[in-house]
């Protein structure tokens, strides 16, 4: 196996550090290398895929659909897939992946590592609830794990950030599908509490919230809630992606400019909604077709702030959004979420509330904002999400996930050397119970 030496950043490129990889294509190949983080396509906006202090081992050539059952709708797929891969392949056949995140690009790895949620997660849960068996190398030698047969190293690696030991396959339980294309309403909100009244009412199956997060005084909160249904209408032909060609400059996301797109993209629906036919792609993962949007925060790159909290905290979250209003710091990237009680490891992020996230530049004083939100979250027994950290403290995080101590124990048992930790286990202190 061939090691290259690289510079490589996590999807926000605040973070980069430079160290050796390797890519092995076929599972005799990853079981001859030394225990080492995996990563996928590093699509986690802070230090959970990188690590400065030794290898890693990227997994997105082990990529392969292993089988799949017509009739339980059973799909088993190596690690390095990806879940818009899946998607194009399978939605043809009449089946979805139960939960998709906000990304095609993710892993199946990844997705399982990270426990990833979806605009569904009230009426399904999160994604690791879907899977019924992983394959797991630990120093050389993989092992089939389930709810039955290991339920405690199960729920460990679920939401594990791959502390476990390296993810190779999994099996996953597909829904049925009756089309290709997303019936949406798309329906314009005034202000906050309309926004989550929506939000509590809407009985569709996929439902988000998109906020002006610039917007202040009556109009905090205003938006557009999507709606969505999946339709029987075959798939349209998918629109060529574009690309960010160059990294942007620092003005490019400037509060002018924001406040201007703001203002554009609130007002392309009308103020008595409208209905949209769109491609799954096209709805499920918004921003993969513009490929290297990351580029757009310039060379600093970015940090997203991604909380939850209890739905009787939601004035915490009306305040926190006041504030990042008021900072003028907030990129047209900010989404609101109502969340069920779904989750299925030990450190996955879900729990019944409201979920935002907000990107924000990388500046000193975007890192202050976020250390204050941070705060206000832990006061308000909420937590934030380790996909998209970079910046918590360790004593934050771990008073916010409850079963962290069982967590930290079965990852000791699992890989008791440290092999498989990264930035993020380190500056979190997550292995120390």
């Amino acid at each position: 196996m061939i090691w290259n030496h690289l510079t490589y950043s996590s999807w926000g490129r605040a973070l980069a550090v430079t160290g050796d990889i390797a890519r092995p294509e076929r599972i005799s190949a990853l079981r001859a290398l030394p225990a080492a983080p995996a990563i996928g396509n590093r699509r986690s906006y802070g230090d959970a895929c990188i690590n400065g202090a030794g290898p890693v081992i990227d997994m997105t050539r082990l990529d392969r659909l292993l089988s799949f059952d017509e009739d339980t709708g059973v799909l088993e797929a190596e690690a390095g897939v990806t879940l818009g891969e899946i998607t194009r392949l399978m939605a043809p056949r009449g089946w979805l992946l139960p939960v998709l995140p906000g990304t095609g690009f993710a892993t199946l790895g990844g997705a399982i590592a990270m426990d990833v949620h979806g605009k569904n997660h009230q009426n399904a849960g999160s994604f690791g609830q879907h899977v019924s068996a992983i394959r797991l190398m630990q120093k050389g030698k993989a092992r089939q794990i389930t709810a039955k047969s290991a339920p405690t190293l199960m729920r460990a690696t679920i939401g594990g950030l791959g502390q476990t030991g390296v993810i190779v396959s999994a099996r996953v339980q597909m829904i049925p599908v009756s089309g290709e294309t997303m019936q949406v309403r798309e329906s314009r909100v005034t202000g906050w509490d309309e926004h989550i009244a929506l939000l509590d009412a809407s009985e569709a199956t996929y439902t988000v919230g998109w906020l002006d997060a610039g917007a202040r005084g009556a109009a905090l909160g205003r938006g557009i809630v999507e709606e969505g249904e999946i339709g029987p209408d075959p798939a349209r032909p998918p629109r060529s992606p574009h690309t960010v060609p160059l990294t942007a400059p620092h003005w490019a996301l400037s509060k002018p400019i924001v406040r201007a797109f703001n203002a554009l993209y609130y007002r392309r629906v009308p103020a008595a909604g409208r209905t949209v036919t769109k491609r799954l792609e096209d709805y499920f993962f918004p921003l993969d077709k513009i490929h290297d949007w990351n580029r757009l925060y310039g060379r600093r790159g970015f940090h997203q702030f991604q909380c939850v909290v209890p739905p009787e905290k939601a004035t915490a979250l009306h305040a926190m959004l006041s504030r990042i209003a008021d900072s003028g710091l907030a990129s047209p990237l900010a989404v609101l979420k109502r969340l069920g009680p779904g989750r299925g490891g030990m450190m996955s992020f879900p729990m019944e509330g409201y979920t935002l996230a907000v990107d924000f530049p990388n500046r000193a004083r975007a890192r202050d904002l976020i250390a204050s939100l941070e705060s206000d979250v832990s006061e308000a027994g909420g937590r934030l999400y380790l996909a998209k950290d970079a910046l918590a403290a360790p004593d934050t995080i771990r008073a916010m996930y409850p079963e962290h101590a069982d967590w930290a124990a079965a990852a000791a048992k699992a890989d008791p050397d440290g092999a498989l930790e990264t930035d993020m286990t380190r500056r979190l202190a997550l292995r120390r119970t």
